[in-house]
């Protein structure tokens, strides 16, 4: 398993300078999170890509920026924001080809009057469908405060899609919803194809690893023993440390203590 740092640990840092920045920490695997929609630009995109080639570092995922009008672009009922929703998740789509990213994260929708949690799923499967035409796969995260950010939903959700599921499983996200990663992880086996990592205490749920009480060897023990087969990446937020320095120690410290 490779572990890397998300470019949004850094935000409202530029993403590309982001980027920069992971890159020349000798970081060698990372996620993109876009921050506006000017960042689709073709230009814009060739820009990341360089920056990646030239300092050797593996794009794992790619997150769209419209994370936040994903209920109401992609899980109402108005069918025209539907299709215009669909056509910037095809554009992701292209984008992870050309960075070599294999997966798109989506937060989802919030919990609203227009979809039940079946009609949810089932908008879901669509649009993963039309992200897997233009070649990536679309996971699902489990934001706390969105459809997907319990653990009885998660559940359902798995059992409903089958082996068509797919997770992007954060760590923090588990314990801001109560319930753990670990049961998360037996839950989910092999649907998990991508995972968010931050520390946690007991008066902190986000930090940054090694810096908590979160047992990673254990966790990713486990991930490998229910058959997971994806990387990882460090995301917390800028306000889990002061200067960017403690970020790549932290994931210095962090390859450091894995066996």
């Amino acid at each position: 398993m490779k572990i890397g740092v998300s470019t949004s640990c850094l935000y409202p840092l530029e993403t590309e300078k982001s980027l920069l920045s992971v890159a020349k920490a000798g970081v060698k695997t990372t996620e993109i999170f876009f921050n506006a929609n000017c960042e689709l630009d073709k230009s814009f995109v060739s820009e990341l890509k360089s920056i990646a080639a030239a300092y050797g570092v593996s794009v794992l995922s790619v997150h769209p920026t419209m994370s936040l009008a994903e209920s109401f672009m992609l899980f109402s009922s108005y069918q025209r924001r539907y299709d215009e929703g669909i056509s910037q998740y095809k554009r992701y789509a292209e984008i992870a080809n050309e960075l070599g990213a294999k997966y798109i994260i989506m937060h989802g929708g919030k919990p609203n009057s227009a979809l039940d949690n079946e009609g949810y799923f089932c908008r879901f499967a669509g649009i993963a469908q039309s992200v897997r035409e233009n070649g990536a796969t679309l996971l699902q995260e489990n934001v706390v405060n969105f459809r997907a950010g319990s653990f009885a939903v998660l559940e359902k959700m798995k059992n409903y899609l089958g082996e068509s599921a797919a997770f992007c499983l954060d760590i923090k996200q588990c314990i801001r919803g109560g319930y753990s990663p670990f049961d998360t992880v037996k839950m989910l086996k092999n649907s998990v194809k991508h995972i968010h990592i931050s520390d946690n205490s007991a008066d902190n749920d986000c930090m940054l690893p090694t810096k908590g009480n979160f047992d990673f060897n254990g966790f990713f023990e486990l991930c490998e023993k229910v058959g997971y087969k994806g990387d990882a990446v460090i995301e917390v937020y800028r306000d889990a440390f002061n200067e960017e320095s403690e970020l790549y120690t932290s994931y210095k410290n962090l390859m450091k203590s894995l066996k």
